[in-house]
């Protein structure tokens, strides 16, 4: 390969709230007992060394010696059509559509206070991200969860008859998707978003689509964006994309709607700007463009080369050695979410118990009921191979006796 994705980074003392932040209470998990070291398997950010061409157009940048208000450049739009237009094969995309957004959660809620108000209902599928969860909820908007379905081969798929009834019965009229799906993995199949938009359509939703993790597809899968699926789909969908999960740039903070219908589009845009606090960093905009530079296709191809590896690797560890813990392959994220619910019957511990086991060895993993998932644990395998095969040691050794 050409890239580093070997290394063994100490990211101690910069700003990493994955290695710094443990034992800091709330969500973060315990430090590690003597004797062993942390392994970082929670926050949802990478443990590579960052696309080299970044720092080169952070640095270049930097060297001028100002730092004064600007406009987006052509380059910055002309890198996101770019980008799309190459590995999502995404046609029709002008700069008109794009807009800066803070985050992607910022994004969202931008969308719902633009179609909904305080005390209408939103739905989600199940098991959810957290942060959906902490900003819908804080918005005042109500959430309705459609459980997702592990079907005869362990698939996690939706459930198109429950969403079309919680639909109507709730009169919802804003949906929340999440493609690839975080935390579940799923790569959602054309059949799939063809029938989920049928019943969108059918109730008249517009649709939020987060596609923050749309680069990281595992397996030879492929990314297809909900608004690609049909030009019903173009109109209703606001989607929301970032470098931040891709290149692990969440720390400079800087997302990006995606919006065809201009009526969409200029309510997002005017909520959005109410605060006048959604505005762009330079060296935000100089990473982005040095992250969808010609270097970060090669880059990206070989990280889910890397991740492909060690999601195998995890998976069949796992079903080898941890009897009562199940598993569905992620296809697209770098996240692993294990169902421990027989392994906790059988050896009668509790979650917390569990947890802790594998904190006190130095893996960092994630409780995964603020997921919505009863027994669940999130696992974060963007790191090097080595790390992962030393993680799933100590879980043999220590914890899933």
């Amino acid at each position: 390969m050409k890239y580093d994705f070997t290394s063994i980074l100490d990211r101690r003392g910069k700003d990493a709230l994955a290695v710094d932040g443990l034992g800091g209470g709330g969500s973060a998990p315990d430090r590690p007992k003597e004797g062993f070291d942390a392994i970082p398997m929670w926050v949802a950010d990478m443990n590579f060394p960052v696309l080299p061409a970044i720092q080169e157009a952070i640095i270049e940048r930097v060297k001028h010696p100002a730092f004064g208000y600007f406009n987006p450049s052509d380059a910055y739009f002309d890198s996101i059509m770019n980008w799309h237009q190459k590995r999502n094969h995404v046609t029709g995309l002008t700069r008109e559509c794009i807009g800066y957004e803070n985050g992607v959660l910022g994004g969202l809620v931008s969308v719902l206070e633009a179609f909904s108000a305080p005390g209408d209902p939103v739905l989600l599928h199940s098991p959810t991200y957290i942060g959906f969860t902490g900003s819908i909820s804080n918005c005042g908007r109500r959430i309705v969860h459609s459980p997702l379905k592990r079907d005869e081969a362990g698939v996690w798929r939706m459930d198109f008859e429950d969403m079309s009834a919680k639909i109507r019965e709730n009169k919802i009229h804003v949906a929340v998707f999440c493609n690839p799906h975080n935390p579940c993995g799923r790569v959602w199949e054309q059949w799939e978003m063809e029938k989920a938009l049928e019943v969108y359509k059918a109730n008249d939703c517009v649709v939020i689509s987060d596609e923050i993790w749309s680069d990281i597809i595992l397996g030879g899968k492929r990314h297809i964006p909900l608004q690609m699926v049909n030009e019903d789909a173009r109109k209703r969908t606001a989607a929301l994309y970032a470098p931040s999960k891709t290149f692990n740039l969440a720390g400079l903070i800087g997302s990006y709607h995606i919006i065809y219908n201009p009526y969409l589009r200029e309510r997002a845009e005017a909520q959005s700007s109410k605060s006048h606090y959604n505005s762009m960093n330079v060296l935000s905009m100089h990473g982005l463009t040095g992250a969808y530079s010609p270097e970060g296709f090669l880059w990206v191809d070989e990280l889910c080369q890397v991740i492909t590896e060690n999601v195998d690797y995890a998976c069949r560890f796992i079903q080898e050695h941890f009897s009562g813990v199940q598993v569905a392959k992620p296809e697209g994220t770098y996240m692993l979410f294990l169902d421990c619910s027989q392994w906790l019957r059988e050896h009668g511990k509790t979650m917390d118990e569990l947890l802790k086991a594998g904190w006190n060895v130095g893996v960092a993993w994630q409780d995964g009921r603020m997921f919505h998932g009863a027994n669940a644990i999130r696992v974060n395998l963007a790191l090097p191979l080595s790390r992962v095969k030393e993680a799933m040691e100590r879980l043999k050794n220590y914890v899933f006796l």
